[in-house]
């Protein structure tokens, strides 16, 4: 029999609701985001703390990295070996991390996008500074330790950082439901505000902005948003704008390259191949045409990315048209959210500087509050030790009249004599009066006979001298803050001393870029496109000279001018816009382009019906007509848009656009159905309305007809169409009035 005992029955929805809580928790407090106290997420925390206890020093050979995420895995971090991998490479990478935390040899992949080498051929082991500023008190039980996932090992549930890491090193990750990404600033500008804060709590953020300029980032470039970056740091969010470093080398002819040698923080990785095919396509869309050359000369050294330009290009203009159209001025969005007293926190930069500031505190009360233990716990054994010599020829009588061990420990700390063998009876009343405690009996006991020689004697002197100044200073230190204060900023100043580096980012307030186009002669030129989509202009002459063929080759072909734009209207009512200058122009036979290359068409989901120029429908009103015969003429300046795509008309469900016509001389229009009915009537007859309406009914249809195909006239021009293999004079057709069934053509 099925034992159902153990199912529980609940309601869906909140059993969901739970579970994605729970899972979403996990995700932001042990996983995606950083502890504020010591910047570091958990996996990056693990692997730091597995280097520590595996002894890969800063002054030791390294190891393999492969040998340290399969310990960090197996001990501490059960989620994977790419994840702990991928955070070791970035802790080591010096154009991502501000201050890396972690010495790589090997191939740790580069700026440009190049990944590391597989962990089995790279090598680590920690940084000097990472071993003395977040590892080194781990010892002196300055923070808590928790179980790991299988409760078989302790690890730290923060390490006790000594600067404050969350804005040195800065943090990206995506949670759930919310995202951290905060920039990273320069040490030595950091520990002067840590200290600025700790001397006056009461310090604005803007009193703050005089030691911490702004973000510094490792790739440098230019901050152009210095009035933003107050707001910025009181909130704790905002968009801060970042210029890549541009240079002009002067070469002979009178040519100019432009060299870029420090490119924007969010260009990291694979946005400079992006980069460059962006500056590529400038030259190809004929954006600019100042362009002769592009070429990546990055090395080791350095980024240079060099443009070499035409000998008549504007230099100046050109990196505008660069900082407008790539990314050579990017944004990096700042959301400095943390962990802070266990739950995710945006936190400005006072709040960051003042959690920092009390982790201090605590994890230094934590740390001399152990070493004044120590000390006095020495303190106790040395005055034993130093009373002990005073009367050692006592001592050595218990221990050879006494039988054992915790007879001559008695008689040490209690005065027991009861066994003991005396040579004198002042030996006796002596060691009655003993009375040592249980640590200096100890140690006494465990006393080797050179300690007796006078050299020892005295330097036992000396260290119990040292022991009580210590004692004396971590007091002072606990007692009073200002002590501890001090200590803590003695440190700082040594890590700034020894770790600070000069600012990379430029921090400015700078103009919006702007490029000014360079003035193009406005010709005539002829727009063709042929069936299969392909699109060109050529110039009047050449046009002139070809008329037949390009009449009889093309779908579309109307004169327009090459600083204009090309209206296209399609089946699905929409109305796409297309700059003449985005057009392919040069020789009759040259292929073109697709349209779809140069505007939003989409040759697979709508299909052409009428192409012309915008100056031309400007003059004109437009006819439109769908397969449900809605009929209705359109202002064509309605047309004049300046987005790419728009609705042209508005269409019922389920129809579409069967013909749009500019009109000229036409006069009459006739419309024909699936099922062969030919309706004829006055253009007249249709009346004007919006874009944005439907229309009028121009034809009565039977249920299941449609309009097919629409045909145009003019008074006293006989036109005719094949029908059935047969002609049809369209002009022969009875003149009827709009919205009536027509006439059926029987062949």
């Amino acid at each position: 029999m099925e034992d159902n005992s153990r199912i529980i029955k609940t309601e869906y929805s909140e059993e969901m609701q739970k579970s994605f809580i729970d899972y979403a928790m996990s995700v932001i407090i042990a996983r995606a985001l950083p502890d504020v106290r010591d910047g570091l997420k958990p996996v990056q925390r693990r692997t730091l703390y597995d280097m520590y206890e595996l002894g890969i020093r800063y002054d030791r050979p390294y190891r393999k990295s492969a040998r340290i995420v399969g310990d960090t895995m197996g001990k501490y971090h059960p989620h994977g070996d790419s994840s702990i991998y991928d955070a070791l490479v970035v802790m080591s990478q010096d154009f991502k991390k501000g201050m890396p935390l972690i010495d790589g040899h090997g191939n740790f992949g580069n700026i440009e996008g190049d990944g590391a080498a597989a962990m089995r051929y790279t090598e680590a082991r920690l940084q000097k500074v990472t071993q003395e500023a977040f590892l080194s008190d781990l010892d002196k039980d300055v923070v808590d330790f928790m179980p790991n996932f299988d409760e078989t090992e302790k690890e730290p549930t923060v390490l006790p950082a000594k600067i404050p890491n969350f804005l040195v090193n800065g943090s990206e990750g995506i949670a759930v439901g919310m995202t951290t990404s905060t920039p990273p600033h320069n040490l030595a500008e950091v520990i002067d505000a840590v200290k600025a804060y700790m001397q006056d709590e009461t310090i604005s953020t803007a009193e703050l902005m005089r030691y911490i300029k702004g973000p510094d980032f490792p790739t440098g470039g230019i901050v152009i948003n210095k009035d933003d970056l107050p707001e910025i740091y009181e909130t704790g969010t905002g968009r801060i704008k970042v210029r890549g470093r541009v240079e002009y080398e002067r070469l002979k002819g009178g040519k100019t390259n432009v060299v870029i040698t420090e490119i924007p923080y969010p260009m990291i990785g694979m946005n400079i191949s992006k980069f460059l095919q962006d500056v590529a396509a400038l030259s190809e869309t004929k954006k600019t045409l100042d362009i002769v050359d592009i070429s990546n000369q990055s090395s080791k050294e350095g980024i240079r990315i060099v443009i070499e330009l035409r000998k008549d290009a504007d230099p100046e203009n050109f990196v505008n048209l660069l900082y407008k159209k790539t990314r050579l001025e990017d944004t990096f969005g700042v959301n400095m959210l943390a962990i802070c007293n266990g739950r995710p926190e945006t936190m400005g930069l006072k709040a960051i500087l003042k959690a920092s500031v009390d982790f201090q505190f605590q994890v230094a009360t934590r740390k001399y509050t152990n070493l004044l233990e120590h000390e006095l716990e020495r303190k106790e054994v040395q005055e034993g030790l130093i009373k002990a010599c005073n009367v050692i020829d006592l001592i050595i009588e218990i221990l050879r009249g006494s039988r054992d061990r915790a007879m001559a420990k008695a008689c040490l700390t209690e005065g027991k004599i009861d066994g003991i063998k005396f040579k004198s009876r002042e030996s006796k009343i002596m060691a009655t009066q003993l009375m040592f405690t249980e640590k200096q009996a100890n140690a006494i006991l465990d006393m080797r006979l050179y300690k007796l020689i006078g050299l020892e004697l005295e330097a036992l002197i000396n260290e119990h001298e040292e022991t009580m100044a210590n004692i004396y200073r971590y007091e002072d230190i606990l007692e009073r803050r200002d002590s501890m204060a001090q200590v803590i900023m003695n440190e700082l100043d040594e890590y700034k001393k020894a770790y600070g580096r000069k600012r990379r980012t430029v921090i400015e307030n700078a103009g919006e870029a702007v490029y000014k186009e360079k003035e193009v002669e406005e010709t005539e030129v002829v727009f063709l496109m042929d069936r299969f989509g392909y699109a060109k202009t050529v110039d009047s002459a050449t046009y002139e000279r070809n008329r037949e063929a390009a009449d009889n080759e093309n779908r579309f072909v109307f004169p327009c001018k090459n600083t204009g734009k090309v209206c296209l209207f399609t089946n699905t009512g929409q109305l796409h816009t297309i700059k003449v200058m985005d057009l392919p122009y040069g020789k009759f036979r040259d292929k073109g382009t697709p349209i779809d290359n140069v505007s939003n068409f989409n040759s697979e989901k709508e299909s052409i019906v009428y192409i012309t120029s915008q100056t031309e429908l400007n003059l004109r009103q437009v006819v439109f007509v769908t397969a449900n015969a809605n009929c209705k003429l359109v202002d064509g300046g309605e047309f004049d848009v300046s987005k790419r795509t728009v609705a042209a008309t508005k269409l019922e469900d389920g129809d579409t656009v069967v013909s749009v016509m500019a009109v000229l001389d036409q006069r009459n229009i006739i419309l024909q159905t699936k099922e062969g009915f030919f309706l004829r009537f006055p253009i007249g007859e249709i009346p004007e309305k919006k874009k944005g309406a439907v229309g009028v009914r121009g034809m009565k249809l039977s249920a299941r007809d449609a309009v097919e195909r629409v045909y145009y006239t003019q008074n006293g021009v006989e036109a005719s169409i094949e029908y059935k293999e047969k002609q049809l004079v369209l002009n022969s057709l009875k003149a009827a009035r709009r919205d009536t069934k027509g006439t059926k053509i029987r062949v």
